[in-house]
């Protein structure tokens, strides 16, 4: 690796534009060189030695919906200087590593949950127990969404054939629940399984269905068993429109669900299975149907929902991967479905897919193969139930020692950063639109719009796909608009200096970094270097200046959001 040399700074200049620009390159082109060996900036590096401004800057390179690319072997990285105040004690940095992986960022408030619960261990149960959690704030933000928790027959009859209405709001009221849900690890997990589980949102298809796979097959069972989660989403109208069930009969099986079931959902493409299993995967789920507006003796309360039709289901024997069947009958065909699915969700190369999964998500982009066996056995020992293989995952040696391993994503960095920020929701808001919806578009030109994966296997969750230098530009404009509040229709943004600062001012540059590192970058330890070089951007070690605090904080705090420290998840 070659090293990179901070760019000269002149201390005396006044901090216009060509000073910032060398700062920028100072902190997160050297912060690139520090933390690149934990695989967390090679895009931030290489776009920072162009000397990028804080100012909103088009890209070049547009942001594209990343491709997943090979990743190298990652070592992590020890800096060496800590922020006066900042936690020092291995309890309370292991407790920032836990809560940056459980949460979509640390604030004050979290840290708050965490003292009142007793600490990490108690936090962490709670959390694994969502509904013992008082969630009334998010409630009351979520009624600007009616239309996300709606049920097929009232949206056919609401709206117009095809509307995008409800998965709209679909999509905002899930950034929503993110970004001010104090069931944290529940929200994680939706996310996660919405991936695994991949019905894209938006997707003309679904239009009607959408709403109700988020809230009938998702999120009830994201801690539950995931066998009862893969059955519900077997049958779910939206998951056969979006892959094509909904129109396989016995005399032309469609073999896309029957495929994506047994690659994506379950076994895995490793798993050893070939066409015949496809073909009868596909065969045992005929049958599985929507009810549509035009179905002769169709109920307008039935109008989107499940129907099982047993006149397409194809019958005879069928055999996937040691699972036999008679499948004797039509009308037995719904019990053909179950038996089929609960052998699946069983399965050993099933429990090594969703470990690994986990893994990922949790732990390491190259998910360990002695834990992945472990974590499977316990998936395989509780009956397919999610919450003692998270106890098992983050006791594990391995989640401990992951530490600065895996990388925030484009949603995540900015979920961290309001959440940092302070913002909440307007009380007095009351529409769907605004700056959620503002801020879902945001996500969507940097290719990680909530629920917005167009293939079927869901967003990818390792580090390079994300690190393109079109979506790191868009990344750093983001959080110029961010730390200076550009959007903000129907939401509370708190005063910043006040916000990450507290009332009483530092009264020295110096101490005014040192305390906005220890708000922004809790646990972490960040090099002298950049340090040093963000309290010159304020003009050197002295007393704090009157734009110190004022027009000069927001791009100190994009200056610091830009660094690859707070890629670190």
């Amino acid at each position: 690796m070659t090293a990179m040399t901070p760019a000269p700074v002149d201390q005396t200049a006044a901090p216009g534009p060509d000073r910032r620009t060398a700062l920028r390159a100072a902190v997160v082109g050297a912060g690139a060189l520090a933390v690149s060996a934990s695989g967390l900036a090679t895009g931030a590096a290489s776009a920072a030695t162009t000397g990028t401004t804080t100012t909103t800057t088009t890209a070049t390179a547009t942001a594209t919906a990343p491709t997943v690319a090979a990743h190298p072997r990652r070592r992590h990285h020890r800096l060496s200087w800590r922020p006066p105040g900042s936690p020092s004690s291995p309890t309370t940095a292991a407790l920032t590593h836990l809560l940056r992986r459980t949460t979509y960022g640390i604030t004050p408030e979290l840290l708050a949950d965490v003292a009142r619960a007793g600490g990490g261990g108690p936090w962490l149960e709670q959390q694994l127990a969502p509904a013992g959690i008082d969630d009334s704030a998010v409630t009351r933000a979520l009624a600007r969404f009616p239309l996300a928790v709606a049920d097929p027959p009232e949206l056919h009859a609401t709206l117009s054939n095809g509307s995008w209405d409800s998965m709209v709001q679909v999509t905002r009221a899930t950034l929503a629940r993110e970004l001010w849900s104090r069931r944290q690890l529940y929200e994680v997990m939706v996310e996660l399984w919405s991936n695994h589980l991949n019905v894209t949102c938006p997707s003309s298809d679904v239009w009607a269905t959408r709403a109700a796979y988020d809230r009938r097959v998702v999120r009830p069972h994201a801690l539950g068993r995931f066998e009862d989660m893969l059955i519900a989403s077997m049958t779910s109208p939206a998951m056969l429109l979006y892959l094509g069930g909904a129109d396989s009969r016995g005399d032309a099986p469609n073999e896309n669900y029957g495929r994506e079931l047994l690659e994506l959902h379950t076994v895995g493409i490793d798993a050893g299975y070939g066409q015949a299993d496809v073909v009868d995967a596909a065969r045992a789920l005929t049958g599985l149907t929507v009810w549509r507006p035009w179905d002769e003796g169709v109920q307008a309360a039935d109008v989107g929902t499940f129907r099982y039709q047993p006149d397409w289901h194809a019958v005879g024997p069928v055999s996937v991967l040691g699972w036999t069947h008679p499948n004797a009958t039509a009308d037995g065909g719904l019990d053909v479905v179950t038996s089929l699915g609960r052998y699946l969700a069983k399965h050993p190369s099933t429990a090594r897919s969703v470990a690994t999964k986990l893994v990922t998500r949790f732990v390491s982009d190259r998910p360990d193969p002695a834990l992945v066996a472990r974590l499977a056995a316990v998936y395989l020992q509780s009956g397919t139930a999610v919450v003692p293989v998270l106890r098992a995952l983050f006791a594990s040696p391995e989640f401990v020692a992951s530490a600065g391993g895996k990388t925030r994503r484009p949603a995540e960095d900015l979920l961290a950063a309001l959440r940092a920020l302070g913002v909440t929701p307007d009380p007095a808001a009351t529409g769907p639109d605004g700056a959620i919806g503002d801020l879902c578009w945001l996500l969507d030109g940097l290719g990680h719009a909530p629920l917005g994966w167009h293939p079927p296997n869901g967003y990818p969750d390792v580090a390079p796909p994300w690190l393109g230098a079109g979506t790191t530009l868009g990344r750093w404009n983001m959080h110029v608009g961010l730390a200076q509040s550009w959007w903000k229709d129907g939401l509370v943004m708190p005063d910043l200096a006040t916000r990450l600062l507290g009332t009483a001012l530092p009264a020295t540059r110096g101490a005014l970094v040192d305390t906005l590192l220890t708000r922004l970058l809790p646990g972490l330890v960040v090099d002298p270097a950049h340090r040093t070089a963000l309290a010159t951007f304020l003009g050197g070690e002295g007393p704090v200046g009157g734009g110190d605090t004022t027009w000069l904080l927001p791009v100190l705090v994009a200056l610091v959001l830009d660094s690859p420290y707070w890629s670190v998840r």
